[in-house]
C-alpha cells in the first residue's frame, strides 16, 4: 500500500500480526459445537464492546475484530479487521484468496461495509485484490460513490496502492475442473454445489460489531456462488440486502443464497422490523418467512441465515433450515458460537 492511508489500520502489519493470532488461537470444546440453540434465549443486553458473524469458523475473524474493540477502537475499524483474516485464509474457499471461481474459472469477489452514521461503500465482481473489504472501504472514504464494479473497481484499487494477487489456488482450481467435468459446463447445477457448501458450515462472512461508544458497523465479504456465471453479483455487496446499518436501530448482514435476500432486502427488512418493537430474532424470523412465501414448495431447498444486533446490545439470528451457526465474542465471556433456530427442522433428503 501507498504510505498515505485514509484510516489508521495498516493492512500490512495487520496480515502479520492476525495470520500469528489465528495460529495461536485455541478454542473451547463448547465454542466450536455450538451448543445453545439460539443466543437470544441466553443472553441479556450487553453493557460494552460485542461482534457477532456468520458461520462457526469466524470465531477467528471475531478474534481479530475483539482486538481493535477491547483496545478502545472503533466498530469500523473491528469489523474491517475481522474480515481481512478470512479473506486471506485460502482453506475458505467462499471468500476471498482460495474462493472457489465462476464456471469461467475466474475468482471475482463482493464486499461493502457501512458504519454507524450512515456512509457506505461496496465492490463488486473485483478481481485480483486481496481485500476487497479494503477497497470497499476506500470507496465509501475517498469517493462519492457507494459501489464500484469490475474493471473499474480494480483499477481503483491499483491506483490506491494495492497490488494485484493470483486469488485461484490449486485446491480452488481442481475443485472447479472437477466440476465443469461433472456439469458439463451447465450453471444450473450450481445451486446444488452452494447448497453442499453452505451445509458444511461454510459461506460468507457477514460482520457486526458495537463499540464502547455503543456505535454500531457491519462489514460483508464474498467470493460468491460458486461457479456462478460469469458476472453473477449476489446479496452480500448490495447495502440493504446482504448488509444495512441503522445506528439508532440496529443492524443485520446474512448470508446463502444472496438471490433470496435481494428480493426481499433481507438487511434492510431486517432494521425495520426491529425500529417497529421486534427482537433481533423475531426481526431474522420476519425476513425468512417472507423467503419461504416466496418460494413456496421449493422453501425447504434454500439455506438462507441472519444475525441481527440492536442498539441496546441484544442479539439474534434465525435461517431457513437448520445447522446456520454463527460466532459472538463479548464483554467478559469467552467466545462462544451458536446454531440459529430455523423454520424448517431438517434439510431435505436427497
Amino acid at each position: 500500500m501507498k504510505d498515505e492511508k485514509p484510516h489508521s489500520l495498516d493492512r500490512r502489519q495487520f496480515l502479520a500480526s492476525t495470520t500469528l493470532a489465528a495460529a495461536g488461537l485455541l478454542l473451547t470444546q463448547s465454542a466450536c459445537e455450538g451448543e445453545a440453540s439460539s443466543l437470544t434465549a441466553k443472553a441479556d443486553t450487553v453493557s460494552g464492546p460485542l461482534v457477532i458473524s456468520t458461520w462457526a469458523p469466524n470465531v477467528k475473524a471475531n478474534a481479530a475484530a475483539w482486538e481493535v474493540l477491547s483496545s478502545g477502537g472503533s466498530a469500523l475499524d473491528a469489523v474491517e479487521r475481522g474480515v481481512f483474516l478470512p479473506e486471506a485464509d485460502p482453506e475458505d474457499t467462499s471468500v476471498g484468496l482460495g474462493g472457489l471461481p465462476d464456471r469461467d474459472g475466474n475468482v471475482t469477489l463482493d464486499a461493502c461495509i457501512m458504519d454507524h452514521r450512515g456512509n457506505c461503500g461496496a465492490v463488486l465482481a473485483l478481481e485480483h485484490i486481496l481485500h476487497p473489504i479494503a477497497v470497499a472501504r476506500l470507496v465509501m472514504e475517498k469517493t462519492a460513490h457507494v459501489m464500484l464494479a469490475g474493471s473499474g473497481a480494480l483499477k481503483f484499487a491499483l491506483e490506491n496502492g494495492f497490488e494485484k494477487v493470483n486469488l485461484l489456488t490449486p485446491g480452488s482450481e481442481k475443485a472447479w475442473v472437477e466440476w465443469l467435468e461433472e456439469s458439463e459446463y451447465d450453471p444450473s447445477i450450481t445451486p446444488e454445489k452452494i447448497m453442499q457448501r453452505i451445509k458444511e458450515n461454510h459461506d460468507t462472512i457477514g460482520m457486526l460489531a458495537m463499540d464502547q461508544n455503543s456505535d454500531i458497523s457491519g462489514a460483508c465479504s464474498t467470493s460468491g456462488m460458486a461457479f456462478k456465471l460469469s458476472g453473477r453479483v449476489g446479496d452480500s455487496p448490495i447495502i440493504g440486502a446482504g448488509l444495512f446499518v441503522d445506528n439508532e436501530v440496529g443492524a443485520a448482514t446474512g448470508t446463502g443464497v444472496g438471490e433470496e435476500v435481494v428480493r426481499i432486502c433481507g438487511a434492510h427488512t431486517i432494521v425495520e422490523q426491529m425500529r417497529g418493537g421486534k427482537s433481533p430474532e423475531d426481526a431474522c424470523k420476519e425476513a425468512i418467512s417472507r423467503i419461504i412465501k416466496h418460494n413456496g414448495d421449493k422453501a425447504n431447498r434454500l439455506q438462507v441465515g441472519f444475525i441481527a444486533l440492536n442498539k441496546a446490545g441484544k442479539i439474534g439470528a434465525y435461517s431457513t433450515l437448520p445447522e446456520f451457526s454463527y460466532a459472538v465474542q463479548q464483554s467478559g465471556k469467552p467466545p462462544e458460537v451458536f446454531k440459529s433456530d430455523s423454520w424448517f427442522d431438517k434439510w431435505p433428503e436427497d
